[in-house]
């Protein structure tokens, strides 16, 4: 008997008795990271990384019953011993290892493994299987590195700066958007934030390095915009507040630009390839270092990369899951926050 089992209410550990990353109401959840696809609602009791908690009690109720567990602190559950080990994603995000009679299991979650400056960086971890997401599960996926993307972003803030217009850059609003502001937190331009990134912001204000920064209000005039960056949500793009602050050019930060033809579906001017996953490249190095016997190839290109590293000899299944992407879908909160 394995001990993991892929059920239809999600990964279910049955020794311990959890669920990783459920996405129906069971009794014990263990959450990787607290994005909405992986932390959801309806858990009579959550198991997190703890600087996942304020996030999760924000999006999912003050009172939810959650534990929280640091980096690396082992519990021990019905002979299985748990414990959460970093994934580089976002602040919070972890890998979770449950070992039982020697045998080693690594639920992955989402990861990336270049260092982004605000998350804890990836831990390579040792085990017979190991589950690994597949987002961008494609040799097309070859990420620039973060220090040419942020060259890049600098670059074009300070032309719109001198030129008077606001530059507008649609990302994730939790982790994204923060790894954003971080990295340009020394630049001329004023910055403003949609509704829903500052609410991240100020959650993850304890544990990331943010700079000073004002919230998108109806109360501002065109004239403080200008020049200025604006971090929003990519269900932001189009909506009416964005018309009313004058002169701007716009832009996504997401893996996505990476794909010939995706900035002309979303209606931006610029296109940044600025993913918190791993790419291709990154997937196999993760696989490798894992060293494990069994790979299990979750949300993304799920067909086509677990027949490649069949081919690289390594025994790979698709295991069908209920996780989305962030990076395409609309900012969960973005639609529950009033648009100025």
């Amino acid at each position: 008997m394995a001990l993991i089992d892929f059920t239809s209410d999600g990964l279910y550990c049955a020794q311990a008795g959890v669920y990783i990353d459920p996405w129906k109401p069971v009794q014990k959840a263990v959450i990787t990271h607290a994005h909405a696809d992986h932390a959801r609602p309806g858990m009579k009791t959550y198991l997190a990384q703890h600087l996942s908690i304020p996030v999760m009690k924000h999006r999912l109720g003050s009172n939810i019953k959650v534990q929280g567990l640091h980096y690396g602190e082992t519990i021990n559950l019905n002979g299985v011993n748990l414990s959460m080990h970093p994934s580089g994603h976002i602040p919070g995000a972890a890998q979770v290892r449950l070992e039982y009679k020697g045998e080693v299991w690594v639920v992955s979650g989402d990861y990336k493994l270049e260092n982004d400056g605000i998350s804890t960086p990836f831990e390579s971890i040792k085990c017979h299987h190991f589950i690994t997401e597949s987002t961008f599960g494609l040799p097309v996926f070859d990420w620039p590195s973060q220090e040419q993307v942020v060259s890049e972003m600098k670059q074009w803030c300070h032309r719109l700066h001198e030129e008077k217009k606001a530059a507008i850059i649609y990302a994730y609003s939790l982790g994204k958007a923060q790894r954003i502001l971080h990295a340009l937190k020394d630049i001329e331009n004023p910055i403003y934030c949609h509704a829903a990134v500052e609410r991240s912001n100020e959650l993850l204000a304890p544990f990331v390095e943010l700079p000073e920064r004002k919230e998108v209000s109806a109360t501002l005039k065109k004239s403080d915009y200008q020049g200025a960056l604006i971090l929003a949500t990519p269900g932001s793009i189009g909506a009416a507040w964005t018309k009313k602050i004058g002169a701007h050019e716009t832009a996504m930060a997401s893996g996505w630009m990476r794909m010939r033809g995706t900035r002309r579906r979303n209606n931006v001017d610029k296109g940044f390839v600025l993913s918190d996953h791993a790419d291709w490249k990154a997937l196999n190095t993760a696989v490798k270092e894992s060293g494990a016997e069994k790979v299990y190839v979750t949300h993304g290109y799920t067909s086509i990369y677990s027949r490649y590293l069949q081919t690289q000899g390594i025994d790979a299944h698709v295991v069908s899951t209920e996780y989305g992407n962030e990076e395409e879908a609309k900012d969960v909160e973005a639609s529950n926050t009033k648009q100025v």
